[in-house]
């Protein structure tokens, strides 16, 4: 068969075939009597064999030691070729991704695209300092989409830059809430974490029924989290969960001042006292945990808390009964 007749079946052209020639991967069996190149059925199923290993990604002289090298074992050949293709399909994700958060932005025109790409880049930059810049330009610069901003902010480790991203999203409203819900029923606690923070810096309604869901969450930390955003908001539903935090001295000071905002709303300080009561009798409120929910009584107003820390005065563990003392004093000093 003729170099002609073999490029139309094959579908490889007559000038590769003439490249493979010249590699030598295939060489024609013969010649006509004019000199022609001339194919035996062979030599075509050998063009196959080379077009198919091709199609893996093989370089020609991978194809070429593949076919003609009896030792020749694929395993790890193939083993890169998984890695290197791997690495190809993550650029390509990534290039996408980039396309499709500068064609969310609408960008007017080139130099509004490059501002958007210099910002992208600066949220994925090595420097702490050129990401917490592009979070705090990209609230007021060309808008980069909220997608890009939660998912640095999912990310991000530098307490520093997390908080300007933070800031940034809570410039969006409700935008970031969809993604950022996701991120709570993420794999990783940290993300969970970082995810009901930022959700706590929203301030809608919208965010406060997410913080509400989130008391009831598996992860304890969200749960935390949650019921100090909510507590600072006035949601009495956040009570139980701060009263833990005290009784276990997680955090117990914030939990504390956000039960103290809460009690300024007459009707709920007799369930915060109940619950702080409660603590007390805990197997778990050794002489520690009394302490500081002694200390926490201190800014609940009202008949109930004094009396409370009057009993608390004459604990029989010392540091607990003077802790309640001070406390009364300062309540009596007011």
């Amino acid at each position: 068969m003729l170099i002609g007749d073999v490029a139309r079946r094959s579908g490889v052209s007559a000038r590769m075939l003439r490249h493979y020639e010249t590699l030598g991967l295939v060489r024609p069996t013969g010649r006509t009597g004019s000199g022609y190149r001339e194919y035996s059925d062979e030599d075509i199923r050998r063009i196959f064999h080379i077009e198919m290993l091709r199609s893996l990604g093989l370089t020609l002289r991978d194809v070429g030691t593949a076919l003609d090298d009896p030792a020749f074992t694929p395993a790890t050949l193939v083993e890169q070729l998984i890695a290197q293709t791997r690495e190809r399909i993550a650029a390509e994700t990534r290039l996408l991704t980039r396309l499709r958060r500068i064609g969310a932005a609408e960008p007017a025109d080139w130099s509004e695209v490059l501002q958007v790409v210099a910002l992208l880049q600066g949220l994925g930059s090595e420097s702490a300092g050129n990401r917490q810049r592009a979070a705090l330009s990209a609230a007021r610069e060309v808008g980069v989409p909220v997608e890009a901003l939660v998912e640095a902010a999912l990310r991000e480790t530098d307490p520093n830059v997390a908080g300007a991203l933070r800031w940034t999203l809570a410039q969006s409203g409700d935008g970031a809430l969809t993604l950022l819900a996701v991120g709570l029923d993420a794999d990783d606690a940290e993300v969970r974490r970082r995810a009901v923070r930022a959700i706590a810096e929203i301030p809608t309604g919208t965010a406060t029924a997410l913080l509400r869901d989130a008391l009831a969450h598996s992860d304890v930390a969200v749960r935390r989290d949650a019921a100090l955003a909510l507590g600072a908001r006035g949601v009495t539903e956040a009570v139980p969960t701060l009263i833990d935090m005290v009784v276990d001295g997680v955090h117990d000071v914030a939990a504390a001042d956000a039960l103290s905002v809460l009690a300024d709303d007459p009707r709920r300080v007799d369930q915060i006292v109940t619950g702080l009561v409660a603590g007390l009798g805990r197997d778990t409120a050794a002489g520690a945990a009394r302490r500081r929910l002694a200390q926490a009584l201190a800014d609940i107003p009202g008949n109930a808390a004094t009396r409370v820390l009057a009993e608390l005065s004459r604990d029989q563990d010392r540091p607990v009964a003077l802790t309640a003392q001070y406390v009364l004093t300062l309540r009596a000093a007011r």
